[in-house]
């Protein structure tokens, strides 16, 4: 018998895959809820209740798109953090490229089905996903692996794509030619070291830490990449050009900043 916890914020869908999985004879859904947040605190508090720190699931059956403040994929990640590879099906009506892109950067590898929605919504296409998962084998529907890997291409070519949020809204300011101490005060940051931390790790994403260039010059490619909108490179005299070779023509003397 195999313990879920089904987490879809619509009521009806919810309930009725509840009794569609239960009728089977072989899942028994402990829980179910709406929101990432609470699938995660059960999680948490009925793994601290029991002696051996375990979790009560074998597996848990997730749409993507949720009520509250984590979908379903960042709610994923935050439950393996605490529970290893706790084998996961996904599915999702959705096809929303940050959700795709989420998945690409969750480094979920294994114990997992990611499956449109609309085609596994029966019970028993449901239940093989189930026991594969619980077993540590993994499935992604065709369409959405294509989707996936098309969005990979598309954020080759945005390096904004590649930071996290609170990345990307530094490396705007960080553009406009704000100090770190004006970043951290627009941001409510009490300490401006953080701001340095967030911008070392957007040189680091951008490989502007890969040739020996002081801070200086690396705030002043950074803020070039977020102007121009596209990865760039430079050479070895500092003149900036894209990925395939071509030179960019740049306003004062910021290709010279080397």
């Amino acid at each position: 018998m195999l313990k879920l916890l089904i987490v879809e914020d619509n009521l009806k869908l919810r309930t009725a895959l509840k009794a569609g999985l239960e009728a089977t004879g072989e899942v028994q859904v402990v829980y179910d809820c709406e929101k990432g947040g609470e699938a995660l605190a059960y999680c948490l508090e009925t793994s601290g209740a029991s002696k051996d720190f375990r979790s009560p699931l074998d597996v848990i059956l997730m749409d993507v798109h949720l009520a509250g403040e984590m979908h379903g994929i960042q709610t994923a990640v935050a439950i393996r953090r605490e529970f290893p590879r706790m084998p996961v099906v996904f599915y999702s009506i959705q096809d929303d490229d940050a959700y795709y892109r989420d998945f690409r950067q969750s480094g979920i590898l294994s114990h997992y089905a990611y499956v449109r929605k609309s085609n596994y919504l029966l019970p028993e296409m449901i239940l093989p996903l189930l026991r594969d998962a619980v077993a540590g084998r993994s499935f992604i529907d065709p369409d959405i692996e294509a989707r996936v890997q098309e969005v990979r291409q598309k954020d080759q070519h945005d390096p904004m794509a590649l930071l996290e949020p609170n990345e990307q809204v530094v490396a705007r300011l960080l553009a406009q030619g704000m100090t770190n101490e004006q970043i951290a005060a627009q941001l409510g940051f009490r300490d401006k070291r953080t701001i340095s931390r967030v911008n070392g790790q957007i040189y680091a994403v951008w490989g502007l830490k890969d040739s020996p260039t002081d801070e200086k010059v690396a705030r002043t490619r950074a803020a070039l990449i977020v102007q121009t909108g596209q990865p760039l490179q430079w050479d070895e005299q500092g003149n900036p050009m894209t990925l395939d070779g071509q030179y960019i023509s740049v306003i004062g003397n910021q290709s010279n900043d080397h």
